[in-house]
C-alpha cells in the first residue's frame, strides 16, 4: 500500500481534478438540471463503471509497461504534469463557462442514462490521463507490488469522484441558483482550483525519477 503521505497527495490530486469542470461534470449537472436528481444519479453509476474499467485496464497495463520499457515512468510523469497545467489554465482562463449553466438535453430512459454516463467517461481524456499518467507517480518501491498500489489508488480516486459528483448531483439546482446570484464565487473557486493544480504540476515535473 502507498504511504500515508503519498496516498494523501494523490487524494488531493484526485479531488482537484474532479472539481475541475470536464465532460463528466458537465454531463451530470446538465442531466440533473434537465431531468432531475434520479437521472443524474443513474448517469453517475455509468460514470463510476467507466472508472472501474479504466482502473483495471490501467493497473495491469501500466505495471507491464513500466517494467518493460525504460524511462516509461518519466514519460508518464511529464505527460501528467503537462495535463495538470492544462487543467489549471482551463480553470483560470478568461471567459470560462460555469458547468452550472443550464444546457438543454432531451429526457432519456434509465438504460440510456447509464450508457451515456459510461461512454462519457470512457471517452473522457481527463480520465484516461489520470489513470495512465498520474497514478504511477504515487507508487512507492517500498509500498508493495505496483499492481496492488495502483488498485488502491484507483479505488481512492473512484470513491472521491463518486462522492463529489454525487454531492453535486444532489445539490446542482441550489448551487446553480447561488452561483448565478454571486458570480465572484465562481471566480474565486476557479483561481483556487487553478493554483492547486498548477502547484501539483510543478511538483510532479521536478520530481526525480524513482
Amino acid at each position: 500500500m502507498p504511504s500515508a503521505t503519498h496516498w494523501l497527495a494523490f487524494a488531493l490530486v484526485a479531488l482537484g481534478m474532479v472539481m475541475t469542470p470536464g465532460p463528466n461534470m458537465l454531463y451530470l449537472i446538465s442531466r440533473t438540471l434537465c431531468q432531475g436528481r434520479m437521472a443524474g444519479l443513474l448517469s453517475l453509476t455509468g460514470v463510476a463503471t467507466g472508472f472501474i474499467i479504466y482502473m483495471l485496464c490501467a493497473a495491469f497495463g501500466i505495471t507491464a509497461l513500466v517494467m518493460a520499457v525504460p524511462y516509461a515512468y518519466d514519460t508518464l510523469r511529464l505527460a501528467g504534469a503537462a495535463y495538470l497545467l492544462y487543467l489549471a489554465w482551463q480553470a483560470i482562463r478568461p471567459n470560462g463557462r460555469s458547468p452550472f449553466e443550464l444546457r438543454e438535453l432531451p429526457p432519456d430512459s434509465p438504460r440510456r442514462l447509464f450508457a451515456m454516463g459510461l461512454f462519457t467517461n470512457l471517452l473522457n481524456p481527463k480520465a484516461a490521463v489520470l489513470y495512465l499518467s498520474l497514478l504511477p507517480q504515487f507508487v512507492e518501491p517500498s509500498g508493495g507490488t505496483m499492481l496492488t498500489q495502483l488498485l488502491a489508488l484507483g479505488l481512492t480516486q473512484i470513491v472521491i469522484s463518486v462522492s463529489v459528483n454525487g454531492s453535486i448531483v444532489l445539490s446542482a439546482a441550489g448551487i446553480a441558483r447561488v452561483l448565478a446570484q454571486r458570480p465572484r464565487w465562481q471566480l474565486v473557486q476557479r483561481w483556487m482550483m487553478g493554483t492547486v493544480l498548477g502547484a501539483l504540476a510543478v511538483r510532479m515535473a521536478v520530481e526525480q525519477r524513482r
